[in-house]
């Protein structure tokens, strides 16, 4: 089997869709099958290409799969222009140089966000004559509309929405990383042949804490932290929720807020934390994919955080801190607070309540025994539930069945 990837994201950049898709074609790899993965220059999150790559076109070869890059319009502004700008850049210049040097697949996977993707992807697998199969981590644009970066009835909005039934309608299958996701669509489109790739996380990767991890975390700075969170500093996340609970908590014993990430409401967050004069918070650099199993490990309470309910949405991060037996405390409902609560893994709290935020801290602060019992229920459901490796292997066996 030969499967290509589509995707504007992808390693040496630090991300949910990045480490989800590397590790896929990992997995598939090593099944014995051909992965190529058509990805962009790493630009993502700081909105600069990183040191050693650039130009029109790099290619390389990273754990088994053939990596093709090709330019992007790099840009960490969130404003329309500038997002459609560098979403179009990858549209045009993967579709180009897959063009001349993809060769013929069995199925070319394209991911989702950005949706525009979905026209290079559908060029490529006429052009290939691969299945295509349209991976869904975001419904877009109705995420968009929720989130304010587009109005609904505007000509990018239905374009967006055209866009959508396009790539649904000729696509050979449907994959979505939440069940919520799949139930829209089949709403929507019910011909549509769907299936479930949920998020998930390697459990050998992202463990309990040891003394290992200790020391390792020890010696970039951060020790005995207490609440943490890891990842993009984004308009999604919401993450003046955090800090307005901590100037809340600021003359508490006991807590030290730790957010590790960059992101386009990075320097905004700084400013208001120094405002707010909050000496709880410290903002650290984002961490490489490997240092991030040891920093969980040394948190007390890690943070999940949604600025707002959106459909379909289950951040990877969710999954991670419960692998390392961490209590989560998750500011979100919808499918993501259904899992923390079935698995009795931490405390939800809904978007916006910043007195039930503070008093979620207060309460894992106070009580050891609950995030240690927590902390194990989350370990043995990742264990059971989203360990990625049988994620993986469940599509794989649905891709071979069908060549």
């Amino acid at each position: 089997m030969h499967l290509i990837v589509l995707t504007q994201y992808y390693p040496p950049e630090v991300g949910a869709p990045q480490t989800r898709l590397s590790e896929l074609a990992q997995l598939i790899v090593r099944s014995g099958h051909t992965v190529t993965v058509l990805t962009a220059m790493p630009n993502y999150p700081a909105g600069r290409i990183h040191q050693g790559y650039g130009g029109l076109l790099k290619r390389e070869r990273r754990e088994g799969a053939n990596v093709i890059r090709t330019f992007i319009y790099p840009t960490q502004k969130a404003t329309l222009v500038h997002r459609l700008t560098n979403y179009l850049s990858f549209v045009l210049s993967s579709a180009l140089f897959g063009s001349l040097l993809l060769k013929r697949a069995d199925y070319l996977l394209v991911e989702s966000p950005p949706l525009f993707l979905g026209l290079s992807g559908l060029w490529l697998s006429r052009l290939k004559h691969a299945r295509m199969i349209f991976n869904v981590s975001d419904l877009w644009p109705e995420s968009a509309v929720r989130l304010g970066v587009l109005r609904p009835g505007s000509m990018t909005f239905r374009l967006s929405a055209w866009l959508e039934a396009i790539c649904y309608r000729y696509a050979w299958l449907v994959t979505g990383q939440a069940r919520t996701i799949l139930e829209s669509i089949r709403e929507r489109f019910p011909r549509c042949r769907t299936f479930l790739l949920s998020n998930g996380v390697d459990t050998h990767r992202f463990v309990p804490d040891d003394r290992n991890h200790r020391s390792e975390a020890a010696q970039d700075g951060i020790v005995g932290c207490t609440v943490m969170y890891v990842g993009l500093h984004g308009l999604a996340q919401g993450l003046d929720q955090v800090l307005q609970a901590a100037k809340k908590l600021v003359n508490e014993h006991g807590f030290r807020f730790v957010l590790i990430g960059d992101g386009p409401e990075k320097d905004s967050l700084v400013t208001q934390a120094k405002e707010l004069s909050l000496t709880n918070v410290q903002f650290f650099a984002p961490r490489p994919s490997h240092a991030v199993p040891a920093l969980l490990a040394t948190a007390d309470v890690i943070l999940v955080t949604l600025k707002m309910f959106i459909p379909g949405a289950v951040p990877s991060k969710l999954y991670e801190a419960m692998a390392s037996e961490r209590p989560v405390i998750l500011v979100a409902c919808g499918e993501a607070a259904d899992i923390v609560r079935e698995h009795k893994a931490g405390i939800v709290v809904e978007p916006g309540d910043i007195d039930g935020l503070a008093a979620a801290l207060r309460m894992l602060r106070d009580s050891p025994d609950m995030r240690r019992e927590m902390g194990r229920n989350g370990r043995k459901a990742s264990e059971t539930c989203f360990e990625r490796t049988k994620i993986v292997a469940s599509l794989r066996e649905y891709l071979e069945a069908n060549l």
